[in-house]
């Protein structure tokens, strides 16, 4: 790509939007449904050939780059170059996610450290590098991709589920934060889906760890992408995926004492249903 087409803005696009961790999963989906409501879409991943492959297939509204969301000023490049590139920055979709599974006690720092700082250090800084277009011109959307594992505990998924709550938390207080700074173009919203049926998951197939991923709905990258775009429609705070299933999980966390009494069963159950899961996708049917 050359300097001049890096600064040329697309006067035909609705609008610049950028996604972390769009090289493929629900990441790609987001970025092509963006594509085709018109947005000009800069596709980041860490692996910058990924990126450019999953732009290129989305067609000419679509460029890509390599970005690692741990890093601040890289966030803040990627933004200046969405609005060189598309003339301005509409949506910022922080997708960017890495689970590891087992108890806390038997991960290493390096481990602990990978997660949080991508889920939630990542999420800050993508955040924060997105307000600062939006907030010279008064308006934009953010929607961060969380999990359900942000709302309540989720056994095996100990660090993954406090980098998911830190994620939710700085969200909704940024943007009451915005709202008591008198601007109300700015919307953040948080989606949390049950388990989705991606990369992420297709190595935990076999880890009894990852069984509260399972436990729910598995869902398609399809259904979360389709449902966390519509929010551009319809902004909202929190979005859980399904409705019912975030409604319920949240009336547990409600009752911790009897939640950490049934942890147990709960599992188990969810194991269950994790090794049907399995011979599904062995039978091919998954």
């Amino acid at each position: 790509m050359t300097a001049t087409q890096d600064t040329l803005p697309d006067s035909t696009a609705r609008g610049g939007a950028l996604v972390t961790g769009a090289g493929r999963g629900i990441g790609l989906e987001i970025a092509r449904r963006l594509v085709a409501r018109g947005h000009h879409v800069h596709v980041t991943d860490i692996d910058g050939d990924r990126a450019a492959r999953a732009a290129a297939h989305l067609g000419p509204r679509a460029f890509g780059s390599a970005l690692d969301v741990r890093s601040f000023p890289a966030c803040r490049a990627a933004a200046s170059r969405t609005v060189r590139r598309a003339g301005s920055l509409e949506v910022w979709v922080n997708n960017a996610g890495v689970l590891v599974t087992g108890p806390a006690w038997q991960q290493d720092e390096r481990t602990r450290s990978l997660m949080l700082e991508v889920n939630a250090t990542g999420t800050i800084n993508g955040t924060l590098a997105a307000l600062e277009p939006m907030r010279t011109v008064g308006h934009g959307h953010i929607i961060n991709i969380v999990s359900m594992a942000g709302l309540v505990p989720a056994p095996g998924e100990a660090v993954y589920a406090a980098s998911k709550h830190a994620a939710i938390g700085f969200s909704l207080a940024t943007a009451a934060d915005l709202r008591i700074a008198g601007i109300e173009g700015i919307e953040i919203s948080c989606v949390c889906p049950d388990g989705v049926w991606t990369p992420m998951l297709f190595d935990k197939l076999d880890d009894p760890q990852a069984a509260a991923s399972f436990s729910g709905v598995l869902l398609r990258p399809e259904d979360v992408a389709s449902e966390a775009v519509g929010l551009l429609d319809n902004p909202q705070p929190v979005l859980t995926i399904p409705r019912w299933r975030g409604a319920m999980l949240r009336m547990f966390d409600l009752m911790p004492t009897l939640s950490l009494r049934y942890a147990p069963r709960v599992i188990a159950r969810a194991q269950r249903k994790q090794r049907r899961y399995r011979r599904r996708a062995r039978a091919g049917r998954l």
